[in-house]
Parts: C-alpha cells; structure tokens; sequence
C-alpha cells in the first residue's frame, strides 16, 4: 500500500453521506466506471475490500500468474494517450506488470482520492421510500446513492475446497486466488498442490523450481496450449501504436473482442494431413488462438476429436511416463473449459522431484497434520498450495446481503441461477447495475473491453435519467425471461454447454447448472445493447414525473458500433446462431 491508500484508509467511516453512486470493486471495471461518473458530473464512491486497486490482479499473485490475452489487446482503449504511453514488457503480461498498469491508471486519473481501500461492503439495501440505496461496510460505514454499482469481478470469490481438516494441518496453506503479497518461499520445502486449472498450471512449474518436493493432485486434466511467450517485440509495439483504434475496431468485430488469425474452413472438410498442418501452424503460435484453427470446432463433436487428439499427442510427445501422460490427457470436449496457456508445464511432470497423484477415482480424504489423504495413502507436505479456482460470476454477489423491492434477497433470487437482463440488471433490483454480470459476454470475451463498453452503457443511461427526472430503472420481467431464455438457447447451440466447468458452476457443489455468460459473442451483444438503447431503453420501465422512454441526447456509447467480421462468420452461420468464441 502507498502512502496516498494509507491515507485514505485511515479515514473516519462515513455516516450519511449521500452519493450519485456507490460503486462496489476497484477493479478495472470500478475504476474504469468512477472515471466516467466524474466526467460525466456524478458524485461517487468506491469501496474496495483489497489494500489497493486492480481486482483480479489484485489478489492473484501467485507464481507465473499472467494474462491470457495478448498484452496490447488486455488494456483500457477510452484514452489514446494512455494507449501512446504505455509499454508492456511481455507478449502476455505477468501479474506485476498488470497491476503496475492498474496502478497507472489510478494514478494517471486521480482515482484514489473517491476510493475507500480495505473496506468490504456488507449490504445494500434499496429503500422504497427514496428510491435510494443504503450502503454499509464493515468499517462502519452508512451511506446511500441513487445507484447501485456492482464491479465485483467475474473470477473474484476464491473457492476454498471442503475437505475435513484444514485447521489441523502444520505448514501455511495458500489459495492461488488469495496469495500472500510477500513472496513465498519453496525452496527445500515439500509442496502439495491441489488443482490442475490455470493458476495450477502456471504455478507448478515456477514452484518445481524451487521445491525439493512437489505433489500434484489432479481431478480433471485441462488442456494447455504453449504461451511461446517473448519479450514485447518493439517494432510491432510500434506498429500497433500508429494506429491503435484500427487494431481495436478488428477486435470488436471478432465474437471474443479479440483479434487474432482465425480459420473458417470446417475441420472436416480438411484431409488429415491438411488439419495436421493446420493444427501444427496454430500450435506454433500459441496461446487462446488455437481454437480459430477451424471455425467448427466448439459446435461439432467430431471436428472437435481431431483438435483434442492433436492436443493429446502433444501431450505424450513431451511426458516421458505413459502412465503420467496418460493422466494428463483430457477425454473431453476440447475448448470446452477454459482453454488453459501454459509454458512448460507437462515438461515439470519429468523431473524426478515431480509426482501426479489422480483424485478423480479416489477422491482427497482429508487434510491432515503433515499432509494429504486419498486412497488410503498420506502424501506429506510442508505446504498445501490450493489452485481451485473461484465461485466464478456470482460468488462475489453472495458475499454481499442485496436486498431489493418488498425485501427480495438476490441471493434468493438466483438460487436456481443468475437472472438478468442483457447482464446489466435484474427485475426487484431499481438502479442496480453489475459491470460484466452474467447473461453478457464477460468471461468469453475481451474483459476490458466488455468493462468499457458496460460502463459507458450506464452512464449514458443514468445521464438520460438525470435529464428526465427519471427516478428509477428496472427491466421487465418479460424482457428479463427472454434474455436468458436467449442465453440458453444460444449456449445450447455450442459444445461448451455440455461438460462440467466454472461456466456452469460445476465446480461449487451444490451450485445449480447454468451456463452464466452470453456466448453470443460481442459485437453481437454491443449491437443488442445500442438497439435497446436507440430504441427508447427497450425491455426497461422508468418511474419518476418526468421519466420517458427516449433515447439519449449525448452518447458515450457512440464509440460502440460494431458490426460483425464476416471474414470469421458465414451467413449460415450466423443464422445457425454458431458464433465462435474463446
């Protein structure tokens, strides 16, 4: 923490204070929403329960930790001086570097003094009889806003796994979503790493470095694909940097906000030998972009088998245990998780040091004093690293008590899956918006970019409010059934609906199976949101004297006109609603 968030953080809690808007999360969604609420003359406040901004980058700062998306495309693009000034280090971005940027950012736009750091927001309850909302926080804070403003992340509520015994083990336990600021030390330590997702797969090897044990415990194998990560090459930084906005209109276009070489060509059509080639030239450029090899991939299950069976012979290639090799091979859908980057992970699994351990069939027992149970078998450790992911898109909603018209609990709410309208809003909930919420792009896109683009939506919006003395906006129920009746059926349509990931909350027990983000893809959904805003706030009720249905005079949203890239798309799949996506 810097001097300027100590500062803020030792102020006195605020009782009665009243805002325009409360913004929960300072993230880039928060801090990216509080800039335009102060351009656009709104009084706000930010409540950050982390001892800095950045979110996601926050928290995660476990080793090898970086983005996924290629570093010029992961960044804000609403100031191109910001754009101009800025130089990434690395082809992906490692976390210091993300949160060097968050911290930038705050900087850059005096962002800090509007934000409470290290204060958690406990409820929000929205109160009939002002049509305001009450805001506390466990630092004792009470105050109220006309807006409600959820930046909570999508990949934000860390999932701590059940297992009995926990509190009798000796050694520190880590959660790869909550890592400690200070670095943590391996070396000559036996490590216990439970979960093979990303942050597994990025941390085991940079731990393997350093530990003179590491025990793997893996349920289900993922697939990685290489980084081939590289230091920023500078002449195409410069190359996107003379035209910046051209990069960024290519990638809006595209169904994930990202623009990178993509193949039309069904697989099935392609002989052997050419899928061969064309996996091979794709596998040699790494990363996410694998899965526009060809343009069928994640809608036909046999097209998909031929890029999973490549997938799983890279894997035997480098493993030299058939028996491990054999473990680390997925069987299911390629794509349909969260497709992983990794960089040198299936090499760790040869080093001598290096043991995998399948709980898929007998299951971890228990924790105990010195280590891990399954089968029968105690595996000793020194520490216990858990990398098993988050409560991903509504686990952050949970931790906070929402309350909206005649007492509704959003919790309740939910409790058969998240309802929304365009991810935006939920009927019982006036003036409450969420930034990426489920039922919009958000994780199958360019997050940043979904961030900007929601956020300008609802200035614009509470703008035309404040012009018309609208008092409060909801969705309707009609339109809020049809948006996830759209969702679902549009999810249908894809393989990724069909196996167990943290898209459908699989991975919480007892969460209900729902596919929570709009596969749609992205300029699709931009095109939604600016029809139902040209269209008079389409699907929204409006309370208030003077409330009407018009469109917006001023419009920062008039920067979000997209239309689709049909060099990635044919008619017919368009129509077929077979929108390929990451």
């Amino acid at each position: 923490m810097n001097a300027v968030d100590e500062q803020l953080a030792q102020r006195a809690p605020e009782v009665g204070v009243e805002f325009d808007a409360v913004v929960v999360g300072a993230g880039f969604g928060g801090m990216y929403m509080l800039h335009c609420l102060r351009q656009n003359g709104f009084t706000a406040r930010v409540y950050e329960a982390g001892g800095g901004v950045g979110g996601t980058w926050y928290w995660n700062r476990y080793p090898g930790a970086r983005c996924d998306v290629e570093s010029m495309q992961y960044s804000y693009s609403f100031s191109e001086e910001l754009d101009q000034e800025w130089s990434w280090s690395e082809k992906y971005s490692p976390q210091p570097d993300i949160l060097e940027y968050a911290n930038h950012v705050a900087d850059r736009f005096e962002l800090r003094q509007d934000i409470r750091f290290d204060t958690r927001v406990t409820t929000a309850t929205f109160d009939e009889t002002t049509n305001r909302w009450s805001v506390e926080t466990d630092q004792g804070d009470q105050v109220s806003a006309k807006f409600c403003i959820m930046a909570v992340g999508c990949l934000s509520a860390a999932n701590m796994p059940p297992f009995d015994g926990f509190d009798d083990f000796e050694g520190p336990i880590y959660h790869t979503g909550e890592w400690p600021h200070e670095e943590v030390d391996f070396t000559g330590k036996r490590v216990a790493v439970i979960g093979t997702g990303s942050s597994g797969i990025q941390s085991i090897p940079i731990i393997a470095e350093q530990a003179d044990a590491v025990t793997v415990f893996q349920r289900t194998p993922n697939y990685a694909v290489p980084a081939w990560n590289s230091k920023m090459d500078p002449e195409y930084e410069r190359k996107v940097k003379a035209d910046y906005p051209a990069m960024r209109a290519k990638a809006r276009a595209r169904p994930t906000g990202i623009f990178f070489p993509f193949n039309i060509t069904p697989a099935l059509e392609a002989s052997e030998a050419e899928r061969e080639a064309q996996y091979q030239e794709f596998w040699d450029r790494g990363g996410l972009p694998f899965l526009g090899a060809y343009g069928d991939l994640l809608f036909e299950e046999e097209a998909n088998e031929t890029a999973a069976e490549f997938a799983r012979r890279k894997i035997r290639a480098v493993v030299d245990d058939p028996e491990v090799a054999d473990l680390l091979c997925p069987d299911n859908i390629f794509g349909c998780k969260r497709l992983c980057v990794d960089t040198g992970y299936y090499e760790t699994y040869n080093l001598p040091h290096v043991k995998l351990v399948d709980v898929a069939k007998n299951p971890i027992e228990r924790i105990t004093q010195k280590g891990v149970v399954t089968g029968g078998t105690e595996y000793e450790a020194d520490i216990i690293v858990c990398a098993t992911g988050f409560a991903a898109m509504t686990g952050s909603f949970d931790k906070i008590r929402i309350t909206g018209r005649d007492g509704l609990d959003l919790t309740k709410k939910w409790e058969a899956g998240p309802r929304t309208y365009l991810g935006l809003s939920t009927v019982g909930f006036p003036n409450f918006f969420m930034i990426t919420g489920p039922g919009s792009p958000s994780v199958l896109a360019n997050m940043i970019q979904s961030i900007e683009q929601h956020a300008d939506w609802m200035v614009d919006c509470m703008s035309h409010m404040r012009e018309t003395g609208a008092e409060t906006i909801e969705p309707t129920l009609e339109e809020e059934d049809a948006w996830v009746e759209h969702v679902n059926e549009v999810a249908a349509i894809s393989l990724r609906s069909t196996c167990s990931s943290w898209y459908v909350g699989a991975n919480i027990p007892g969460r209900p199976r729902v596919f929570m983000p709009y596969i749609g893809g992205f300029p699709i959904y931009v095109n939604k949101c600016n029809e139902v805003m040209d269209n008079g706030y389409e699907g929204f009720l409006f309370e208030g004297a003077k409330a009407t249905n018009a469109p917006p005079k001023v419009r920062n949203t008039d920067r979000w006109h997209v239309e689709l890239d049909m060099d990635v798309l044919s008619p017919a799949m368009v129509a077929e609603k077979k929108v390929p996506i990451i």
